[in-house]
């Protein structure tokens, strides 16, 4: 399946105001398989004149064609149209994104799938955001509107490629807005399908633009560009922290990130330890551990760690690893050879810092680039492992006695995106919970949510939500209209 899947790679050119087009200086980049390294095509290489090009488009199309002045529900009806599109070709979607990404087949399925549910869901908002009227005085009338924030720019990243353009696209799009998105480029091929596929749909041209490209050019381009009035970005802390100086130093836009996580998955005395351990394997090995909400940090009490770290290694070194389109298998590749350098030299920093391995840790032949799921005990919070974003298959274990020590250990980083509590005392449930700086905590669960539900981060996890009516919100500006009511009875 994985050799006849490059047979699906249609388009491999920028998608600016309705057409296919090769970039403007005619590079291209290869893009590659991570199960096996072989490129799988040549793909164009959009830079900042390209993304210039998609910004007028997007412009043009928001100043003067007919989305943002489409009746909302006929936007919603066009929207439901692209989800049913999109439905139709789902495996397509899915095979594409396994042999782009590594994803497992069976979870590509799944998180597209999740995603038509999510921009059905952002559809139904399209004639429902609507503003208020308020009381002043007796000699006034105010009311509010929702008007579209005007052109957005989307950066996203590469770990859910479909998932997170639809969930942008689909917020954006919901608004009013037109867009400009980058594609990672690593895996830029389900978004140049999506691009196509909006057509069938018909979304009009230049309401959705798309272009492959690099960070520091393309991303950039995007990011201070004067005529964005937005950007939404997914990916590291770090690349936040630029986008966010440019877009201030631009033309002040607004900015909605996800960033980085390092999530705490507190397990009290009295848990599940069954369900405990089966979950919070799950929670750091889905996806490679290639996942911002991966739970890499688990909090055990000191009563049952030692039962925890013998049945979670157990099942660690039992998992399945191999190509994602093979049946049965639980863990696939690294996205590329930087990752797994990186994920390598974190389990180098565990082991010299006194940690000790207790299972994997190494890498997996020499084609592909596969990993050991990896587990560490005796870790201390003041290790690298314990404290910074590895974004691979690496598990650090560390024990507690009190609440007040878990709590004080989970909020020892500088993120806050998830969090996981296992107990079955609703006391203690409610005080971890409460105590817990994350923007989403997990109970007796973890990983499970859906389209209504807020996600975002505190601290340096990010700035805004997305999902929800809370997730449309930065997409639309609020304007306050006042007038004098000059004959009113009660003046």
């Amino acid at each position: 399946m994985g050799s006849d899947a490059k047979d699906l790679v249609k388009h491999t050119k920028l998608f600016i105001d309705g057409r296919f087009v090769d970039a403007v200086s005619g590079k291209t980049f290869p893009t590659f398989n991570p199960s096996n390294s072989e490129c799988i095509a040549q793909v164009a290489e959009g830079d900042a004149a390209d993304v210039d090009l998609a910004v007028r488009a997007a412009r043009e199309a928001f100043d003067h064609g007919p989305w943002p002045r489409l009746a909302a529900a006929e936007r919603g009806r066009i929207l439901y149209k692209f989800a049913d599109v999109i439905e139709e070709h789902l495996d397509e979607l899915a095979t594409l994104e396994t042999l782009n990404n590594g994803m497992l087949i069976d979870l590509s399925k799944g998180i597209i799938a999740g995603s038509v549910a999510s921009l059905r869901y952002n559809a139904g908002w399209a004639d429902k955001l609507n503003g208020k009227t308020l009381r002043t005085d007796s000699t006034r009338m105010c009311y509010t509107l929702l008007e579209p924030i005007g052109v957005v720019g989307a950066i996203v990243p590469w770990n859910f490629p479909a998932h997170m353009f639809l969930n942008k696209v689909g917020s954006a799009l919901t608004c009013g807005n037109t867009i400009v998105v980058k594609v990672a480029e690593q895996t830029p091929l389900t978004g140049l399908l999506l691009a196509s596929l909006s057509q069938e749909a018909g979304i009009p041209a230049g309401v959705l633009n798309v272009i492959p490209g690099y960070g520091p050019t393309a991303g950039a381009a995007i990011s201070k560009h004067m005529s964005v009035d937005k950007v939404t970005f997914t990916g590291s802390t770090e690349v936040g922290r630029m986008i966010m100086e440019s877009a201030a130093r631009s033309n002040l836009k607004p900015v909605t990130l996800e960033l980085g996580g390092k999530s705490p998955f507190i397990i009290c005395e009295d848990a599940d330890l069954d369900s405990a351990v089966a979950v919070s394997q799950n929670a750091i090995f889905m996806h490679q551990g290639q996942v911002c909400v991966a739970a890499s940090r688990v909090f055990v009490h000191e009563s049952i760690h030692d039962e925890f770290i013998k049945r979670s290694v157990k099942l660690a070194s039992e998992r399945v690893i191999g190509d994602p389109f093979q049946s049965g298998v639980q863990n696939g590749p690294q996205i590329n050879q930087e990752q797994l350098d990186k994920v390598l030299s974190y389990i180098e920093s565990g082991k010299k810092e006194g940690a000790s391995l207790l299972v994997g840790g190494k890498r997996i032949g020499d084609k592909g680039f596969y990993i050991q799921p990896t587990i560490f005990g005796d870790v201390k919070q003041s290790m690298k492992i314990a404290n910074e974003e590895i974004f691979g298959p690496v598990l650090s274990v560390l024990k507690f006695k009190t609440l007040d020590e878990a709590v004080e250990l989970a909020n020892s980083t500088h993120y806050g995106l998830a969090a996981a509590v296992f107990s079955k005392n609703i006391d203690t449930v409610n005080l971890l919970t409460r105590s817990i700086k994350s923007g989403v905590v997990y109970v007796n669960s973890y990983l499970r949510a859906g389209p209504t539900v807020p996600f975002g981060g505190y601290k340096m996890s990010g700035i805004g939500r997305e999902n929800g009516y809370e997730g449309l919100l930065p997409y639309l500006q609020h304007k306050s209209i006042l007038m004098p009511l000059e004959n009113s009875p009660w003046n």
